[in-house]
């Protein structure tokens, strides 16, 4: 009987020693695996990537759920989908859950997803600049990376790749899916890259699809968000400064005319013509910022469609007005000779009205004027409405980037640069052309300083003129101070053109009352007479 008694605790003994053993082998908490690689890590072991793969498959899941962690066996044979968090979800076809088991004939296999800091991926400081790497200054999007694991064995090459979808409620811009890469002097670091992973952005969440298992991100790039005081200063720096265009511009339309019934010529014509639509474009904007005030949240109305159309019109013809001005700059300066076109301000007036009024109406006809909010950073409340182009429109980013952007204002901005560049190398011809002077030094300092100061005033007058101005744009992605720096001297442009009207008056007057010329900055302020 006591050897019974003691056969049978031997037993119990053995049989709680190997339950403990076979828990040990098979892993501890799945709660405690990320600090003990990182644990190993930091002891020189093994990069806490590879210990987290390795160690993610066999631990156990104890008590109560883990959040932001999927860790179940599911069947090999069906198509499974995840998500782990709200914002992340996991589809992995069936042929890829096949591919994981190996030859184990277990009809299940284990499939892990989990959610990970992205503070853990040290970068390598000796980054490979190999095509498939991206730059690394981009962020992840959320600060989160996707883990994902299918049974014991490396699941790469995949012929039906697995989906994640990282969701996003903020203002983003491209994303690209990635995947991390090891450094090959295992020391913990790494690289993000797309190799394998292609991505899909449908506007509210990135779709990757990649053909391995690994740790997956999206690396964006961020959209410059504005505050609700930031938003508040800049929409009155943009009414006072519209104010102030409509109100110089309407000076600047009857020194024009002035000058034309004094010296009919075509180069008056054309400023003529940009002033007025400067003149259309502020106006408009006023007109549509302080409508959309009597609307409610949800109402936009004909007349709030209507002014959008204008607007975005009256937007097209400032943009081919400048780039017309380009145009009659290169006649004057680089074709001087033999230069005649019939009814030639006629041909200039029906490109520069009647394009920006055929894409207005084919946009009117589509249906994309409306109202449009512009969101906080959070996405959450309107920080400023105006009629434009209607939120709701499907493709509204679509037709607002091909119309004001890639075509009118980047082919403008493009030519009236070269322009200006032509400007600037006739002024410094005309200048080295001049000749010296036997005048004492001071004197030679002072004409010199007169000189440049003139030819820098011309310069910049035509900068103001040719539209140059609106590439500014690219500046409001990088800072704020950028956003404001754009909005205050797009929103003078009404000023700026008074003030070339004002020399030129000035100049006009001069010529009539001096036979003492420049002979460089003076003769390009000619050119503005000249047929």
């Amino acid at each position: 009987m006591c050897v019974s008694i003691t056969e049978t605790m031997w037993i119990t003994f053995s049989l709680v020693t190997l339950a403990w053993f076979s828990t040990a082998q098979a892993g501890g908490d799945c709660r405690n695996v990320l600090s003990d690689c990182l644990i190993q890590q930091q002891h020189g072991d093994v990069p806490w990537t590879m210990c987290y793969e390795d160690s993610i498959a066999s631990c156990t899941v104890r008590g109560q759920p883990i959040p932001n962690f999927i860790h179940r066996r599911v069947n090999w044979s069906e198509k499974v989908e995840e998500s782990p968090t709200p914002e992340h979800r996991v589809y992995i076809p069936a042929s890829a859950l096949q591919r994981s088991r190996g030859s184990v004939p277990d009809k299940e296999t284990l499939l892990v997803a989990s959610v990970i800091n992205s503070t853990f991926f040290q970068l390598s400081p000796n980054r490979s600049k190999a095509r498939l790497f991206i730059p690394p200054d981009r962020p992840v999007l959320g600060g989160l990376v996707l883990a994902v694991r299918a049974g014991n064995l490396p699941v790469k090459n995949l012929s039906q790749p697995i989906k994640l979808t990282f969701k996003h409620n903020k203002q983003v811009g491209d994303g690209a899916c990635v995947f991390w890469r090891e450094s090959t002097l295992n020391d913990g670091t790494g690289s993000w890259s797309t190799e394998g992973c292609d991505t899909d952005d449908t506007g509210a969440e990135f779709i990757c699809s990649c053909n391995h298992m690994s740790f997956f991100a999206v690396l964006v790039n961020p959209v410059l968000s504005v505050g609700e005081s930031d938003a508040v200063n800049l929409s009155y720096i943009t009414y006072i400064g519209s104010a102030l265009s409509i109100f110089f511009t309407v000076i600047s339309l009857i020194l024009y005319i002035c000058l034309q019934r004094r010296r009919p010529e075509k180069a008056i014509g054309v400023h003529l013509q940009l002033t007025g639509a400067l003149l259309c474009l502020h106006l408009t904007f006023l007109l549509c910022s302080f409508w959309v005030w009597h609307l409610n949240e949800n109402e936009e109305g004909w007349v709030c469609q209507g002014l959008g159309l204008f607007l975005h019109w009256s937007l097209l013809a400032t943009f081919s007005w400048a780039a017309l001005e380009g145009f009659h700059l290169y006649l004057l300066l680089v074709r001087v000779f033999n230069i005649y076109v019939r009814r030639y301000l006629l041909k200039l007036s029906m490109v520069g009205w009647s394009v920006p009024t055929l894409v207005a109406v084919v946009c009117g006809i589509s249906g994309v004027y409306g109202k449009y909010s512009l969101r906080d950073a959070n996405n959450q409340t309107s920080t400023a409405q105006i009629c434009w182009m209607s939120s709701q429109f499907p493709q509204r980013l679509l037709v607002s980037f091909i119309t004001t952007v890639a075509v009118p204002c980047v082919l403008m901005i493009l030519c009236n640069s070269c322009m200006l560049g032509l400007v600037v190398f006739k002024l410094w011809g005309l200048r080295a052309g001049s000749g010296g002077t036997e005048s004492s030094g001071w004197k030679i300092k002072r004409e010199k300083g007169i000189k440049l100061l003139k030819d820098c005033a011309t310069v910049l007058g035509l900068s103001c003129v040719l539209g140059l101005p609106w590439g500014l744009a690219s500046i409001t992605y990088i800072s704020l101070p950028g956003i404001y720096i754009f909005t205050i001297l797009n929103s003078l442009q009404g000023v700026f053109m008074f003030l070339w009207a004002v020399a030129l008056t000035c100049k006009s007057r001069s010529d009539n009352n001096s036979s003492t010329r420049d002979p460089s900055s003076q003769k390009i302020m000619t050119t503005s007479f000249k047929n």
